[in-house]
């Protein structure tokens, strides 16, 4: 996924949520739809969703320093789980608590034409802005499935902006039905129950989004496939009796750092040892432009084994 791709979906965003929850608020003020008010709530915090968003990708392209050597690449990786904390406190919490208070106390709606004109106009604006975030989405996934390409992505940015453009509709829909459903049976608590139901699909996009993003703020590997091509670049030199380990670990979407622990031959030279450090190093980085960093360890492979051993089996206690 290009970073031009990313900015051009989330200004697009910014931009139609921006005058699609100004044109939300005004209608539900008119109307006095709790349902609509709830979409201008969605509306605005998909706003400042996409400011954070904004912020993280600048934040996180200012080069390392003596306080962060390997960069501020993870800074997208925090704003993104923010915006899944924004999504549910503020979207979800917000929308369920105005459709229980206009259940318990329900009002009618007036002006039911203004709210289907706003909607209508949401839905082409919230629409365009999908189909460019999934077109985006589309040329990063590759062959995977959706499911599995936002599970392997390494950067949040366009899958975050497709899930909230995907609550919008949804939202948007189940908006019109809530408050049409209201508008024919004159049962006021429809409008209500919309506003849940529109609190519900946020809440599951929210958790689903804070899932996704905090494996990669805790610190997720590489993709399997390019672990095992480091694997076999190393294990191709001559001079190399076994590759121990290879640890890998995303320091941002455009940052890669290896880490691979190599038992050498018992007569290669300090020079030789050297030298195919160095070779690897080259064709490791070659190979896959987003490896920024990569470190080698020589040790042997009963050394290795005793130190990852204990560690290994910490870990089984837990089970």
């Amino acid at each position: 996924m290009s970073p031009s791709g990313s900015l051009k979906v989330i200004f697009a965003a910014l931009i139609g949520n921006t005058l699609i929850a100004i044109t939300k608020f005004t209608a539900s003020v008119i109307t006095g739809s709790s349902a609509m008010l709830s979409e201008a709530i969605h509306s605005l915090v998909d706003t400042g969703n996409q400011g954070l968003l904004l912020y993280g990708i600048k934040r996180s392209s200012k080069p390392p320093d003596k306080d962060y050597p390997f960069g501020y690449g993870k800074e997208i990786y925090f704003w993104s789980f923010v915006v899944a904390i924004m999504i549910f406190a503020l979207g979800a919490g917000v929308s369920i608590y105005e459709g229980i208070r206009h259940i318990m106390s329900p009002e009618p709606i007036t002006n039911p034409l203004v709210n289907y004109i706003v909607l209508g106009l949401a839905l082409l604006f919230e629409g365009a802005a999908w189909y460019m975030a999934l077109k985006e989405f589309r040329k990063g996934k590759g062959k995977w499935g959706y499911v599995k390409a936002v599970q392997r992505a390494k950067d949040p940015s366009i899958f975050v902006v497709l899930f909230e453009d995907t609550a919008a509709l949804l939202g948007l829909l189940v908006a019109f039905l809530g408050i049409l459903l209201t508008q024919i049976t004159g049962i006021l608590w429809f409008d209500g129950l919309a506003s849940i139901i529109i609190g519900l699909i946020l809440a599951t996009i929210a958790i689903w989004l804070a899932i996704e993003t905090k494996g990669l703020l805790i610190g997720e590997s590489a993709n399997s496939e390019v672990n095992q091509e480091i694997h076999a670049i190393a294990a191709s030199y001559s001079g190399i009796d076994h590759v121990n380990e290879v640890l890998t670990l995303h320091m941002g979407p455009g940052f890669i750092l290896v880490n691979i622990s190599i038992d050498f031959v018992d007569h290669v030279s300090a020079a030789e040892v050297e030298q195919t450090i160095a070779a690897i190093d080259r064709e490791i980085k070659a190979k896959n432009r987003l490896v920024k960093r990569v470190f080698i360890e020589a040790e042997s492979r009963i050394a290795h084994k005793k130190t990852v051993a204990p560690v290994e089996e910490k870990s089984t206690d837990f089970l």
